[in-house]
């Protein structure tokens, strides 16, 4: 079966200037972004993929690429932060969530590349995350984290998630979740929903 985007949203497209002056685009993920995807993940520390992933693996088999790059906008949000080195094209983080059966409640996920790091990516792609899901109408949000990951517990706290125990009841992965509420921010909005005042943190 071929696949076809639909609904690709383009309005989400942006360019982030970041400290040292370093800049990058984001914008939703296309089928055509599985190099870039696949050149994130080897590029990985073994730390960082394990963190993203919850595996030791080395790269993207194919159907989990095809997953993350052949998104159904009506069910899924995926963004890529992308720069140039000359023309070459590179991927520097990537964030995205899947809406649950129930249609309420999105799991997220997100990863930054290890030198890019320290730059406030994962925060900025945390609320453009949780700005168009409380657009999309969502009401909750959530995500698993390594109970070592202490850099992205710390952000999430920081973005108004709280941690709980994980529901498979294991000591080695916890769950943050936050309520969600639209609040009419503008189509232009580079934050989610009453988080402009939140302190920088970044993800390691």
């Amino acid at each position: 079966m071929s696949y076809t985007i639909e609904h690709y949203p383009t309005r989400w497209i942006d360019v982030w200037q970041l400290p040292g002056g370093r800049r990058a685009t984001v914008r939703p993920v296309l089928p055509q972004d599985a190099e870039l995807e696949q050149a994130l993940v080897r590029a990985l520390s073994p730390a960082s993929r394990y963190q993203r992933f919850f595996a030791p693996i080395r790269e993207l088999p194919e159907g989990w690429l095809q997953r993350l790059t052949q998104i159904d906008y009506r069910r899924q949000q995926a963004f890529i932060v992308e720069t140039f080195v000359g023309e070459q094209a590179l991927a520097v983080a990537e964030a995205r969530y899947v809406v649950d059966a129930g249609g309420e409640e999105c799991e997220f996920a997100v990863v930054v590349a290890d030198d890019w790091q320290q730059l406030g990516l994962a925060r900025r792609l945390m609320q453009l995350l949780m700005q168009s899901a409380a657009e999309a109408g969502l009401k909750r949000m959530v995500g698993d984290v390594l109970a070592t990951n202490r850099a992205m517990l710390s952000l999430a706290q920081g973005l108004g998630f709280k941690a709980v125990r994980h529901p498979d009841g294991g000591a080695q992965v916890l769950r943050v979740q936050r309520a969600l509420q639209f609040a009419g921010a503008s189509a232009a909005a580079p934050t989610a929903p009453g988080l402009s005042a939140l302190p920088e943190s970044a993800r390691t």
